[in-house]
């Protein structure tokens, strides 16, 4: 082969595992992101650890950090694939040594398990060669449709309180192509921007829409119905008061939080989903390589 050929190739290698990188800090940014806005209604925030006993915004940061590495091998796998059974198998395999990493970096709590399959799936489509979020949440769809022969049997809390309260879940949000994502968490962080929200305030305003219509699997299984719709109920009036911007939408967040950790109940599902919209937003305008 010419070496200029050689030297072509080594630059586009380059450019891939460049562009891998970005994917990776973009997805671990999106975590931390949603970690550290405060203060959120019962989820691990600046202030404390809101409903839980076990976490906190530490361990959530140092969770996050641990799946750096796992987020860049998928991005990898996936440039310039097309959906496959193999690729769902090969991310699927990635996954569980992410959930590894976690759980060793967090002596043994599950800090991000829901959070790696869905920004697994995101940073995998989007390596696929786009960054238009809403190609990249029908790519992730098309991936999450695919069986993985190698997945554990044994069914997820989440799988569990889905056919217990015969809602969707995780699984199902993905599989349906983000629609949480797509249709409600991102229009509500770019109408509150565009209304003259600061930048946290318009994140909580996208957290609080996406609450609102979410069957968030994490509200059933710690505090079933009661919880659910406390959260809904919760979120929309915040809204309706015009959103966290407002001194009204202020107060009744701040009700909503009291109320949830008094249920001992966080919306763990919709703060994931948060975080999905964080990721593309960061990397909306990111240009990807030719190869």
């Amino acid at each position: 082969m010419p070496a200029a050929s050689i030297s072509h190739l080594i630059e586009d290698n380059c450019e891939v595992q460049g562009q891998a990188a970005r994917l990776a800090e973009f997805a671990v940014r999106a975590l931390i992101a949603e970690a550290e806005l405060t203060p959120k209604p019962a989820l691990v925030d600046g202030r404390g650890p809101g409903a839980h006993t076990d976490l906190s915004l530490k361990l959530m940061q140092r969770s996050a950090q641990a799946l750096r590495t796992h987020f860049e091998c998928m991005a990898l796998a996936s440039f310039r694939r097309i959906p496959s059974l193999g690729l769902r198998e090969k991310l699927g395999a990635i996954g569980r040594s992410a959930e590894s990493s976690m759980l060793l970096s967090t002596g043994g709590v599950n800090t991000h398990r829901g959070a790696i399959w869905t920004l697994g799936l995101l940073v995998s489509a989007t390596a696929m060669g786009s960054t238009c979020p809403r190609t990249v949440a029908n790519w992730a769809r098309q991936i999450a449709g695919l069986p993985d022969r190698y997945a554990p049997s044994r069914p997820s809390n989440g799988l569990r309180v889905g056919r217990r309260y015969n809602v969707t879940g995780a699984h199902g949000e993905a599989q349906a192509g983000f629609p949480h994502v797509i249709d409600v968490g991102l229009p509500a962080l770019y109408r509150s921007r565009e209304l003259g929200a600061t930048e946290e305030q318009a994140r909580l305003d996208g957290l609080l829409a996406i609450m609102r219509s979410l069957n968030d699997t994490c509200l059933l299984y710690r505090g079933g119905v009661t919880a659910l719709q406390t959260a809904q109920a919760g979120a929309a009036a915040v809204l309706g008061a015009g959103g966290v911007a407002t001194a009204q939408g202020w107060k009744l967040l701040l009700q909503l939080d009291r109320d949830l950790i008094n249920l001992h109940a966080s919306p763990g599902g919709s703060a994931d989903l948060l975080a999905a919209a964080l990721f593309l937003d960061f990397t909306a305008n990111l240009p990807l390589p030719e190869i």
